[in-house]
């Protein structure tokens, strides 16, 4: 098992020690191992949905537990294939992406359309994929951002996907476009069986100011969030929040004092609680975004699986830190990952 204080380091009693004063434990929905049966079930969606949703739960090394891990590489497409496979070019081949999320212990992969249709009929059959259906096109000039339909649900379908995926650039010119495009796709893909996955992004230039980045901040993501359950998504995809006041610093919709005041602290697990309570309660579960790479991936990635799953989150969605390594590094790295929601010693703060 990972030695996740020593990688924790000097912020290990910070991370590990803290008590949340904010959001109580016990008003949160936590991922248990009976979830779909206890809580998801609840919901409208039909059986078959349940059925995938439980078979994403019991694949991988944290099969069980109601925690999961995916490995998302659509990275090829958001930021063209040449910045994310050129440190790794065995990833141009589909089948090294399928083949590091089995090794890797994931309880599924999320790619393209055309990654996981290319190796489909080897794959599907051994881990759930989650296709991704809309991406930002990298070759647009001069750059600007907006998610296009690049597949259809019935193709997922087709191929077997147990989940399907999209974004939705909250905030944008095009976001209520996507939005409508987006919700039309998740009701079909509810209807054929599917469970759906929403990149929930923030994406507009005036939120960032000369002090911070309010992509990040936990008001704003945290709306959302908000927003991707309302469209019935099953699970939330986020970036961890890094700020917050995001409301009154761009001076976009409305907000509360008590957010501030009684909701959140600037500690990084309250400002994750605060994500979570906005999927009605961790009622749908959150997995946080692994992050770009850099110097320090292992740690970072640990940092970021603890404040997760002491928030109360669902798992990790992490790409660029184990597909931009050897293939045995990123094993190592996402068996890390999931050695924290396996380590009952890390608990709910």
């Amino acid at each position: 098992m990972t030695d996740i204080a020593r990688l924790l380091g000097d912020q290990a009693d910070y991370l590990l020690g803290h008590q949340c004063q904010t959001i109580p434990a016990d008003t949160l929905i936590t991922p248990k191992p009976d979830y779909v049966g206890a809580t998801f079930s609840a919901t409208d969606r039909p059986p078959q949905v349940l059925r995938n949703f439980q078979s994403i739960l019991n694949a991988g090394r944290l099969g069980g537990t109601g925690y999961m891990s995916i490995l998302p590489v659509d990275q090829g497409i958001e930021h063209s294939a040449a910045a994310s496979f050129a440190p790794n070019p065995a990833y141009f081949d589909p089948k090294n992406i399928v083949e590091l999320a089995l090794e890797g212990g994931c309880n599924a992969v999320a790619s393209t359309l055309g990654v996981l249709g290319a190796v489909s009929r080897h794959y599907a059959h051994r881990i759930p994929f989650v296709v991704k259906l809309n991406h930002n096109d990298a070759l647009i000039h001069p750059t600007s951002y907006d998610q296009r339909m690049f597949g259809s649900v019935r193709q997922a379908y087709d191929m077997g996907a147990a989940a399907v995926g999209a974004t939705v650039y909250f905030g944008s010119e095009s976001s209520r476009r996507q939005l409508e495009e987006i919700s039309a796709a998740f009701a079909e893909a509810h209807k054929l069986g599917m469970v759906t996955i929403l990149w929930c992004y923030l994406r507009n230039s005036a939120f960032k100011t000369d002090s911070d980045d309010h992509h990040v901040s936990a008001d704003l993501s945290g709306q959302a969030n908000y927003l991707g359950v309302t469209i019935e998504a099953d699970i939330i995809k986020q970036k961890m929040p890094e700020t917050n006041g995001g409301f009154n610093a761009v001076n976009v919709g409305k907000t509360h004092e008590r957010v501030y005041n009684n909701l959140t602290s600037d500690h990084p697990i309250d400002l994750t609680r605060y994500q979570v309570a906005n999927c009605y309660m961790g009622r749908i579960g959150l997995i946080n975004s692994g992050g770009a790479s850099g110097a320090n991936d292992l740690s970072q990635a640990v940092r970021t699986a603890v404040i997760n799953k002491r928030a109360g989150g669902m798992g990790l969605i992490s790409g660029r830190k184990a597909f931009q390594k050897p293939f045995a590094e990123g094993v190592q790295l996402l068996h890390s990952i999931q050695d924290v929601y396996l380590d009952q010693t890390v608990d709910l703060a």
